[in-house]
């Protein structure tokens, strides 16, 4: 059994939580704290919705709005699902490192390219140069005395 498996009926959870049954029926109907079901629709309540529980019942008596609580909660979960899901992407390029273990550097190749490389071998490198340079801004009266040499054309 684990903190996410439901199986308190109502009144247990609600022992648990320290709140009424029908405090727990309300927070069910608006969406605060969602039990799981058993096969004949009865509420099962995991110790995870227990301690939900128990937050909303804290901060709901230092002064947070019910539907505070709800986005609070909504961010939680969010969170943890975050972490799990960045947990899972760092395994998996965990596995990826284990699965190429010479492979660790990467270059520029000459077309533009990304080249992976073993680690210690180097890239020879291209004879092309580039140049640029940038155009020079001219100063406001610059543009002034341009104006005035300007050929003016008349129609």
């Amino acid at each position: 059994m684990d903190a996410e498996s439901p199986v308190f009926a109502i009144a247990v959870a609600a022992e648990l939580a320290g709140m009424h049954p029908q405090t727990l029926r309300q927070y069910d109907r608006i969406g605060l704290v969602v039990p799981g079901r058993s096969r004949g629709g009865s509420r099962r309540y995991s110790m995870r919705d227990i301690e939900q529980l128990r937050e909303v019942a804290q901060l709901s008596s230092e002064g947070m709005s019910l539907p505070a609580i709800a986005r609070l909660l909504d961010l939680e979960d969010e969170v943890r699902m975050l972490r799990s899901r960045v947990t899972e992407l760092e395994g998996a390029l965990r596995a990826e490192r284990e699965s190429r273990p010479g492979v660790r550097v990467f270059a520029a190749g000459a077309t533009g390219s990304i080249v992976s490389l073993a680690s210690g071998r180097r890239i020879r490198r291209s004879t092309e140069v580039v140049l640029w340079r940038p155009r020079r801004l001219s100063a406001p009266e610059d543009e002034a005395d341009a104006d005035d040499q300007a050929p003016r054309g008349g129609a």
